[in-house]
């Protein structure tokens, strides 16, 4: 079985410094530029760059990295510590199991009381 991959965050110089096991995380541009450079702490376009590219390499897959950005955004990644973080898989998926976004729409209010969302 693989070693769990090591996700490390922290501030160098005003930049916000991203790894996976050591080696810097790509960004991944190419599925979608939400923003040029990786942030957290709060709920914008660079927390938002980091969970697509956090869910990409953990996932393996861009389209379920696009799909789940948002919601990782709001279940972890505006919640990481300023300064630095640590974060395996797990606590990826824990985070991503633990949080219901709730529809604020009454067509989406109805679907979840019947089951369907």
């Amino acid at each position: 079985m693989a070693e769990p991959k090591l996700y490390e965050g922290r501030r160098e110089g005003g930049r916000c410094r991203v790894t996976v096991d050591g080696q810097p995380l790509d960004p991944r541009h190419d599925v979608r530029r939400f923003a040029d450079d990786f942030e957290w702490g709060y709920d914008g376009n660079g927390p938002r760059q980091l969970a697509l590219a956090l869910l990409a390499d953990h996932y393996g897959r861009d389209d379920a990295a696009l799909l789940d950005s948002a919601r990782l955004m709001r279940a972890l990644i505006e919640t990481l510590p300023d300064d630095a973080w640590t974060l395996t898989g797990a606590d990826i998926e824990r985070s991503l199991a633990a949080y219901t976004q709730v529809p604020t729409d009454l067509k989406g209010l109805l679907a979840r009381l019947r089951g369907e969302g």
